[in-house]
């Protein structure tokens, strides 16, 4: 990022609405109120950082250029850039933002669509988003200096993050998602679900409210891109997308400090007054669908019924603040929460005294806080919800009475304040009202030990810490990704491999066996079977025989399956990631596996495999010991990706939902096998073998490792890494320059390697995001450098090599002379 000495870089915060009231008071003059809490408050310390602008509507429709001009210059005293949504807005924001995401994310289904409405289908706001995610890009571009960071906002949004890579690869963009996150069962019903995938996915950081959030979310990108699911995040099409989890807050001390001032002190002895000789149970909600208000009243009415000594002694405060009053399911909920509530005064209420209090207006922020002061029960009963801050907000508040919050289990508040909240399932009428019975009667101590829990950790994970975690997260996964572009491997150097490979005394050539040594398939071969390559069958012979060269296959193939393809070479042959090692005798030896190892799954999980590959054409799988692998390389590709997915599904919750395996999603593979074995792991105990069964006294100098593996075993490229040594270092240093802790890894070390670093070859086949130094393009050229390395110390190696190198060039339309 490129800043000035003393200039603080700029932050573009982006978000649907900006957080301003504006109010036209003439043709070119505006009144403007910044809106507190929210966004607002998540950047205090942000802002402090960085020199922060922000995007978005400005709530208002303005038509003419007068009054556009003259508010963005009203907004630009306050850093904010306006985005004029008028043409596209309804159907963008009424229409697909909150008619079809929001029900979606929040787990209610695809809306029906009105077919009687041909002006606004599914299409035409799916049109209009994507417009209105032009306009906001349009702006941004307006407005972007080089080294600006981007932080998009929310599911009105899901586009940005594509278009800004797309204008500018450089961008440093996050965004955060401030709603739930489906599972992936809610979310593929929505349509055009792959392309909203895609489009996050551009972003450098995606942070979600709590773990199921993020869970629900990398899994949707498996089972419906086919995407890697990592530690990181999400890697499709070679580009890893950190995931990440940052539960939001609020600024404590705003409410704490408010219910220290003396008008909100008084109207809380007003409101003590008002409710003398009651316990005040409070409830502050939207109106809408998913905050479970009908679910809050239905719980009290039970709560009234089985306990009548408390029908005089409690009141329901509900503040209900309108939303959106035009939409029919709207009302709908408003006609039902209020006949819950005539229903329930009408049973237990009387002139003087009525159960239920309910206000469908919003209250200013003093009197908001009062109302949380004097409560002895706050009742959350979100049906879903991202976060709800009224729980935090209750418990800044409630320093003095120490009150008892009753809170969802789908509220994402659930998993920040449940230790010391009482956790009701709202659907439950049952348990609401146990819950409300419970929490009236809960004594001091114990109020107060909850309380505690809660306030420290409200105080602890502050919007400020919110805002400043997420900056810090995306800063350090820029420079992550800016890493590893830089180390995108290059293409093997074949002649410098064939060069060394002569020069050296002892080498080791370490191949994978599936993509790597395999025989090619095509869609029409009729037996789906792996065999070797029927082209290195001289070439393999002539390696084994070589007394110099050690050649090792590390398969996640069985057993059987190598003693197949290798049985009459003089081959180490390392069977299910080294779990079983084969030394060139033909005798199979068990190298690892733990005595408590549990393979009760193989059995359940076979079945699984078995069912999809029958009902997949051209699929197959694998069957060992500790691991299964079902390839679907050479079925119809779309169909393979759908039948993983649902495999996967099946898997989870079936054979392997309590045991200890690792599911790997691989590019045409799906993979199930014991805990904690990958290539990298197995190749130090290998190698340990090596210096047993042959006695070595030369130490290994040259070693070339390739395969095509997937990502968690690419370690085995690592491996190597750090047993490398600088070319001026000798082999009697070598015992020094050695920091490894591991006692196997320093045996290897000393006795077993003397590796330079430029005698060292690790090549990926086809893959761009890999460990390895190089890439080579393909199976045949990893078949035609064993051929090479199998002459290299004959003396028609030039010969053969000038040949080799000019059809290659041949084959590339290079047709000028080749000098060697």
């Amino acid at each position: 990022m490129k800043v000035s000495c003393g200039e603080k870089p700029r932050l573009l915060v982006v978000a649907n609405r900006l957080p301003v009231s504006a109010k036209r008071t003439g043709e070119n003059s505006w009144s403007l109120e910044m809106s507190p809490g929210g966004l607002v408050s998540g950047l205090l310390g942000v802002r402090a950082q960085f020199d922060t602008k922000w995007i978005g509507w400005p709530g208002v429709d303005v038509y003419d250029d007068v009054g556009k001009k003259s508010l963005c210059s009203s907004l630009a005293e306050m850093k904010c850039i306006p985005v004029f949504l008028e043409e596209v807005f309804d159907q963008y924001y009424n229409g697909y933002c909150n008619g079809i995401l929001w029900p979606i994310l929040h787990h209610m289904g695809l809306p029906q669509e009105d077919h009687n409405d041909r002006n606004k289908t599914y299409q035409t706001q799916y049109d209009a988003f994507k417009k209105a995610n032009r306009m906001f890009l349009d702006v941004i571009k307006e407005n972007y200096e080089e080294g600006d960071i981007v932080w998009c906002h929310d599911y009105h949004l899901m586009f940005l993050p594509q278009y800004l890579k797309e204008y500018n690869s450089k961008i440093k963009v996050g965004w955060f998602l401030h709603s739930p996150f489906p599972s992936s069962e809610v979310y593929k019903t929505l349509p055009s679900r792959s392309e909203l995938l895609r489009s996050v996915l551009a972003a450098d950081l995606l942070g979600f409210h709590t773990y199921d959030f993020a869970r629900h979310f990398v899994s949707t990108c498996t089972r419906i891109l086919g995407a890697e699911g990592t530690h990181e995040g999400v890697m499709d099409h070679g580009k890893v997308t950190r995931v990440a989890v940052f539960p939001i807050g609020i600024d404590p001390d705003r409410f704490i400090n408010t219910c220290e001032l003396p008008e909100v002190k008084q109207q809380m002895n007003e409101l003590k007054e008002r409710f003398a000789g009651k316990k005040v149970i409070l409830g502050v909600d939207r109106l809408d669908m998913i905050k479970g208000i009908p679910q809050k009243f239905l719980g009290f009415e039970k709560f009234l019924e089985e306990n009548p000594n408390w029908r005089d002694k409690v009141v329901l405060v509900q503040i209900a603040v309108p939303t959106r009053n035009d939409v029919p399911e709207y009302r709908k909920v408003k006609a039902q929460v209020h006949g819950l509530v005539g229903r329930i005064n009408g049973r237990f209420g009387c002139v003087s005294s009525l159960p239920i209090h309910h206000l469908d207006c919003s209250v200013n922020f003093s009197y908001l806080c009062a109302l949380y002061a004097i409560a002895d029960v706050m009742l959350v009963t979100s049906l879903r919800d991202g976060m709800n801050l009224v729980s935090y907000e209750f418990v800044a508040c409630q320093e003095a009475k120490k009150g008892v919050l009753v809170l969802s289990e789908f509220a994402g508040a659930g998993q920040s304040l449940g230790a010391g909240a009482l956790l009701v399932n709202p659907w439950d009428v049952i348990e609401v009202s146990s819950a409300i019975r419970e929490a009236l009667n809960m004594p001091a101590e114990e109020r107060e030990k909850r309380h505690k829990v809660n306030i420290q950790y409200v105080k602890t994970y502050s919007a400020k810490k919110w805002g400043d975690d997420f900056m810090s997260e995306l800063n350090e996964t820029f420079s992550e990704s800016e890493m590893r572009i830089r180390k995108i491997p290059h293409e093997l150097p074949q002649h410098d491999v064939i060069q060394r490979y002569s020069q050296s005394n002892n080498r080791l050539i370490v191949l994978g066996f599936f993509g790597t040594l395999t025989e090619p398939m095509s869609n029409q071969t009729e037996e789906l079977d792996l065999k070797l390559n029927p082209e290195l069958k001289g070439t393999l012979k002539a390696l084994c025989n070589d007394p110099k060269t050690t050649v090792v296959v590390l398969s996640r193939s069985g057993r059987d399956i190598l003693d197949k393809n290798f049985g009459e070479y003089k081959i180490w042959l390392a069977a299910e990631n080294g779990m079983f090692l084969r030394h060139t005798t033909g005798e199979w030896n068990v190298t690892n596996i733990p005595e408590n190892m549990n393979l009760d799954w193989v059995d359940g999980a076979k079945n699984v495999f078995n069912y999809f590959t029958d009902r997949t054409p051209r699929s197959f799988f694998e069957a060992s010991e500790t691991s299964l692998v079902w390839n679907y390389e050479y079925a119809d590709a779309e169909f393979g990706r759908a039948q993983a997915r649902d495999m996967l599904q099946y898997l989870c919750a079936g054979p392997i939902s309590n045991a200890s395996v690792d599911v790997v999603r691989g590019n045409h593979s799906v993979e199930v096998h014991a805990m904690g074995e990958t290539k990298g792991a197995a190749i130090g105990r290998i190698l340990g073998e090596l210096v047993h069964r042959k006695s070595m006294i030369t130490p290994i100098d040259f070693v070339f490792c390739s395969g095509y593996f997937l990502e968690k075993d690419q370690d085995i490229y690592t491996f190597f890494e750090s047993e490398t040594l600088p070319s001026k270092l000798s082999h009697g240093t070598r015992s020094r320059s050695s920091s490894s802790n591991h006692s196997l890894k320093k045996k290897v070390s000393q006795n077993v390697l003397d590796l330079k670093k430029e005698n060292y070859f690790s090549a990926a086949i086809g893959q761009a995001c890999t460990k390895a130094r190089y890439v080579i393009d393909s199976s045949h050229d990893v078949v035609d450098l064993l051929h090479m390395l199998a002459v290299a110390d004959t003396t028609a190696y030039l010969k053969r090599w000038i040949d080799y190198v000019r059809r290659k060039k041949l084959a590339i339309g290079d047709t000028e002379l080749v000098d060697m």
